[in-house]
């Protein structure tokens, strides 16, 4: 077996991972970050760069370069209720520069990411490599074991970081349990070709007693229908035209895209969950993003905790990472004492920083998830709108426009990279 020594090894190439592993390598640490597919191409991903991570790019200096990707940029998104067309979300809210999302595919993003971090010589970037297991010498975790393209690989390091996702091998291998909440929905991913004429960018379409998510790519639509939590067997032994009826139901202009769906393999099941971890930490390991808190795709929100995780760990590591340096051989390893660990004090205040936000915007998910499971809900606006229920939305709108744009763009503990970091 290989063995392989860094400081830091990271597994999961998706975006806290990436992100890590860029902050890191920019600023003098040995990193290895393990991906354990070919490429980053995977559909229905988090395709929202949020405000408040293009600000992070922006730190970076990467800011332009980023932009310069096939990208769409906007300020507003809207929702449509009952054929009500409302305009709770204005990024233009936030303030220039960094007043907009980004929506681009997260492939690009990610690739983009892997190769600034390729121009340091410090920063390896291992793809076909799967972390199976952790190396552990008593209580503390030294390292982890992989299955790359060439056989098996052992990965001694200071830290070891779980960005491996919401099913993540090394959070169980740490024995580290995360605790579930229920959630009442499910979502079903497809792919439409875009329908004739323009509109402004929507968020959701909701109607007759379903809910449509829409996101917006060049040349097509990437929808999400929500359904009832374990509802999707049901659903396929109504067939197809079920399927498209659903949709249209709540989205009525997709109608003739719809007739493009013309199997069931053509449609991909998200099972919502939302989870997060008591504890984020052990003795030379640390989770973070989905491993430690698995977010709903609520505001698609996903992405930008998980950066800002990212950050947050780079921020308070970089320092010590640098100054322990790579990971001792085998030999010396076993003999090594605390003096050679990542203090569990800086783990556990990362924890401490970052838990606050993802509970409350994990709260704020539950509660949007529950008032769309009940169909009920939306029948509040009838349409056309009375008059003066039209005129209370537009008096509510600047102030919700507010809310909504720093809750989302930003959200609810915006990290920003260190100055001597940046």
């Amino acid at each position: 077996m290989e063995t392989v020594r860094t400081t830091c090894v990271i597994a999961g190439g998706g975006p806290a991972g990436m992100m890590l592993g860029l902050l890191l390598a920019r600023n003098g640490v040995d990193v290895v970050v393990l991906e354990k597919h070919a490429d980053f191409f995977r559909d229905f991903r988090g395709d929202t760069i949020h405000p408040s991570t293009v600000g992070v790019l922006g730190e970076l200096g990467l800011r332009d370069a980023f932009l310069g990707l096939p990208h769409t940029g906007i300020r507003t998104l809207d929702v449509v209720v009952n054929g009500n067309r409302l305009h709770p979300i204005d990024f233009g809210r936030l303030g220039a520069p960094d007043d907009f999302l980004v929506l681009a595919p997260q492939w690009d993003f990610l690739t983009f990411l892997a190769q600034d971090a390729a121009r340091h010589p410090n920063f390896r970037l291992l793809m076909e490599t799967e972390a199976t297991d952790l190396v552990r010498e008593g209580d503390v975790v030294r390292g982890v074991l992989a299955q790359g393209p060439d056989g098996p690989l052992e990965i001694r390091a200071r830290l070891v970081v779980a960005a491996d996702g919401r099913d993540s091998v090394l959070r169980a291998a740490a024995g580290l349990r995360p605790r579930r909440t229920g959630v009442p929905i499910d979502v079903l991913w497809f792919r439409l070709p875009k329908p004739e004429g323009s509109s402004p960018h929507t968020l959701a379409y909701i109607g007759d007693g379903g809910m449509v998510v829409t996101i917006e790519r060049q040349d097509y639509v990437q929808a999400g229908l929500i359904i009832p939590k374990g509802g999707f067997d049901g659903l396929r032994e109504s067939g197809l035209e079920a399927f498209r009826e659903a949709v249209a139901g709540a989205a009525p202009h997709l109608r003739a895209s719809l007739e493009t769906i013309t199997e069931w393999d053509q449609v991909k099941l998200l099972s919502v969950q939302i989870d997060r971890l008591p504890r984020w930490f052990r003795r030379g390991f640390l989770a973070i993003g989905d491993a430690a808190h698995a977010m709903s795709p609520a505001f698609g929100v996903g992405v930008n905790y998980a950066i800002q995780d990212a950050v947050a760990t780079a921020n308070a590591l970089t320092a010590t990472l640098r100054e322990l340096g790579p990971a001792a051989d085998a030999r010396e390893a076993l003999t090594a004492d605390a003096a050679g660990e990542v203090d569990l004090r800086l783990l556990e205040g990362i924890q401490r920083r970052r838990t606050p936000p993802v509970a409350a915007m994990q709260r704020i998910q539950l509660a949007a998830h529950r008032f769309i499971s009940r169909p009920e809900g939306v029948r509040l606006l009838p349409h056309p709108l009375p008059a003066p229920l039209r005129l209370a939305l537009a008096a509510a709108t600047p102030v919700v426009q507010m809310v909504s744009s720093r809750l989302i763009g930003r959200g609810l503990r915006p990290e920003s990279v260190a100055p001597e970091l940046r």
